[in-house]
């Protein structure tokens, strides 16, 4: 079954924007585009009145059925698009988008799991899709969360998460912060990578049955580079990675 939405652009109306971090907003726009998957993408074109056009894919943050899409959008001081978005655009301003888009990348609740989700920065926008998909259906799957971010203030979400896990028994929330302290037992003060992931997947008790990767080339190249092994099929892991614009 396609999940695919409308591949022709279409007006979306900006309907407020909000901090996530320092670098990271938090973009919603009115809902008129098609329902969409958790883990898709909205694209996103913005014309110049020079007739100068440029455009750039951005995962949506918002469970499906939400009644605001939620896009998550760091800023880039080099990028075309993100600046806009940070320093210009305003309520009620109306910008193009197209989809959402992807088919790979996704979750949906008759999937099931035991599910595992890793981001890194701005990388959680498709993950806390899935995380809220699985949060409103309430289905019996456990769910661990780890996010990368090298400081305490930049986790994106942060207080959602933790207010998440302190209400659900099934949800694992890790932090793992590679330039400053870390604030709980739990979390790490290291990089991630493979070994580390496994020592988690230890420590949950749980045999991943979906794995999602989403961050940077080099994130994602770090953590996933030797991870499958007997117990985690690499037809069980899947990524999607971002590079240096935006």
């Amino acid at each position: 079954m396609s999940v695919a939405g409308p591949t022709h652009w279409q007006e979306a109306v900006i309907e407020r924007i909000a901090t996530a971090t320092p670098r990271i907003i938090s973009v919603f726009l009115k809902a008129g585009v098609a329902r969409h998957v958790a883990g898709q993408h909205l694209d996103v074109r913005l014309t110049a009145p020079d007739g100068y056009a440029a455009q750039r894919s951005y995962s949506i943050a918002s469970a499906p059925g939400d009644a605001s899409i939620e896009l998550v959008i760091e800023k880039l001081d080099d990028g075309e698009v993100s600046p806009y978005f940070h320093d210009i655009a305003q309520a009620g301003d109306a910008i193009e988008v197209r989809g959402p888009l992807g088919g790979h990348f996704i979750w949906r609740r008759e999937d099931g799991g035991p599910l595992l989700l890793v981001a890194g920065g701005s990388g959680i926008a498709p993950l806390m899709a899935m995380v809220r998909d699985w949060s409103h259906a309430a289905v019996d799957v456990p769910l661990m969360l780890v996010c990368s971010a090298r400081t305490w203030e930049e986790l994106a979400f942060r207080d959602e998460l933790l207010r998440l896990e302190a209400s659900r028994l099934d949800f694992r929330f890790v932090a793992a912060i590679t330039r400053g302290p870390k604030q709980r037992p739990a979390d790490r003060d290291q990089r991630l990578d493979a070994a580390a992931l496994k020592q988690l997947i230890a420590q949950w008790a749980h045999a991943p049955r979906h794995v999602f990767v989403c961050g940077s080339n080099r994130f994602v190249e770090g953590v996933t580079r030797g991870l499958p092994d007997d117990t985690l099929a690499a037809g069980m892991i899947r990524t999607e990675r971002y590079g240096g614009a935006d």
